[in-house]
């Protein structure tokens, strides 16, 4: 399944996204983690040091390297120069699975290991000096929705991405690569309002969202939450003891994470499997070349010189079996 943790900035999506992440971890489920918010908190949050999260490669940094590698032999795409961030795979393309080796790994994940299993991470990298005034950060998540659009995963496998905060995810079509969203947010009026706006924009594409609220303190706290989402609201979340200690550089083994934030992770993992069974990929695949259209149209043409309508394959369709990867 692939999870997206979205919410406000400092709602606690980053804490929530490592929690269940550890979580997939004790139960045993592959896990390929992805930092694609601007901050790069995720690292830390998993428990890497500062030196180590520094450490992590940057996906936009390898670009020209995921590109080579995703464009296989696909014969509609030219070069790898004529890839953007959209660019759907078809025949010949190289896919991505949750458990293989690859090139992209390689170059772009660390494995880090946790209290109960070994998870991949992997980071957009950090807005640098060099960008300022010269560089978008949705260039640098390109890598993420490049790969994402190439990544096949089955039931019982996670990518679990912490997305870049407020709305901005919705500035392309990265929104809907994913199984469940799991929205993170404040019982205030300032918390809700990424729902709102998240909410109105999925709706015309069949986004499953759910809300987690955070930092919840007594039963006020959730019929506000119920009052302003409505069923949307799944699980909430109050104080922890353990997640202090994280935040201060102290945890303790995460089987002493209290048991009622346990349950609520639980939840949210029910929650996940069950978005599995309405998976579609043919709409998937629409919507992936949906976007991709778009951005050919209103930027991508113009900067590659190229058509890239002519990227899509249209007897394509991505799925568990649409294709084997090829040898690297």
């Amino acid at each position: 399944m692939k999870i997206a943790f979205v919410g406000k900035g400092g709602s606690g999506k980053t804490t929530l996204s490592s929690l269940f992440i550890r979580h997939l971890a004790a139960n045993e489920a592959p896990v390929v983690a992805v930092d694609a918010d601007i901050n790069q908190h995720l690292g830390a949050a998993l428990g890497l040091d500062e030196t180590e999260a520094a450490a992590l490669p940057a996906m936009g940094a390898h670009l020209s390297l995921i590109k080579d590698y995703l464009r296989g032999t696909n014969p509609r795409i030219a070069s790898a120069e004529t890839m953007i961030k959209t660019t759907p795979p078809g025949t010949g393309s190289r896919l991505l699975r949750v458990c293989e080796d690859n090139p992209v790994y390689e170059a772009c994940a660390r494995t880090v290991r946790l209290d109960d299993g070994d998870i991949r991470l992997m980071a957009t990298g950090p807005f640098t000096e060099s960008d300022l005034g010269v560089s978008c950060y949705h260039s640098k998540v390109g890598a993420v929705e490049l790969c994402l659009n190439h990544l096949v995963d089955g039931p019982e496998e996670y990518v679990v991405v912490d997305m870049t905060a407020g709305s901005d995810s919705f500035a392309s079509g990265m929104f809907t690569r994913f199984d469940m969203t799991f929205l993170v947010a404040e019982p205030t009026r300032k918390g809700v309002s990424v729902y709102r706006q998240y909410k109105e924009y999925a709706r015309d594409f069949g986004v499953a969202l759910k809300v987690i609220g955070n930092k919840v303190q007594g039963q006020d706290d959730v019929d506000f939450l119920r009052d302003e989402v409505g069923d949307d609201l799944l699980v909430t979340v109050g104080h922890s003891d353990w997640v202090r200690g994280m935040e201060k550089g102290r945890p303790t083994r995460f089987e002493l994470l209290e048991a009622e934030n346990r349950m609520s992770l639980q939840t949210l993992q029910n929650a996940a499997e069950d978005s599995y069974a309405h998976r579609d990929w043919e709409r998937y695949t629409r919507q992936m070349v949906h976007f991709h259209l778009k951005n050919a149209e209103s930027w991508g043409n113009a900067k590659t010189g190229a058509d890239l309508a002519a990227q899509v394959d249209p007897a394509f369709v991505m799925g568990e079996r649409s294709a084997v990867p090829q040898p690297s």
